[in-house]
């Protein structure tokens, strides 16, 4: 992840987004849906995607899942491709406090965290039910993709 930006180049007056795996993945397989508009507008910076090593690492993970890149239709160049601009466009989050548990789901632990440690106004995400309260108790705000797409 050399090449995301720091927080302090960041611009503070943007919304600052963490987007959840099942985001990223929803943004690849539907071509028309508000996932993939979120994709679109974090690689044009209409706001700060706010990335962290294990996040990238999941969504590595489960882009190249074998399932994942038959729906999709590509390949791992293609999700490479991907995962580097994202990594381009995105504000590296250094994780200095570990929250765990926190969310209902602990595989949404490292979402949360991203989050908190980046200082996030929002989590973009289908599994608001898991994280919402957790969120909420650090003041980051949980919305769907649709949701937050309108908001930009």
């Amino acid at each position: 992840m050399p090449s995301c930006r720091t927080p302090a180049d960041a611009i503070y007056d943007v919304m600052r987004v963490v987007l959840d795996t099942d985001v990223v993945v929803a943004g690849v397989l539907s071509p028309s849906g508000a996932s993939r508009q979120l994709l679109i507008a974090a690689a044009n910076r209409r706001f700060e995607l706010l990335v962290s090593v294990p996040l990238m690492l999941e969504w590595e993970a489960v882009l190249k899942r074998a399932e994942t890149l038959q729906a999709a239709k590509g390949g791992l160049e293609d999700m490479d491709i991907l995962l580097d601009q994202l990594a381009d466009a995105g504000v590296a989050v250094d994780l200095h406090f570990l929250w765990r548990p926190r969310s209902k789901d602990p595989d949404d632990d490292m979402v949360l965290e991203t989050a908190i440690n980046g200082r996030a106004d929002v989590i973009a995400t289908f599994n608001v039910r898991h994280l919402a309260a957790a969120a909420l108790y650090f003041g980051v705000a949980v919305e769907r993709p649709a949701s937050l797409l309108r908001r930009l």
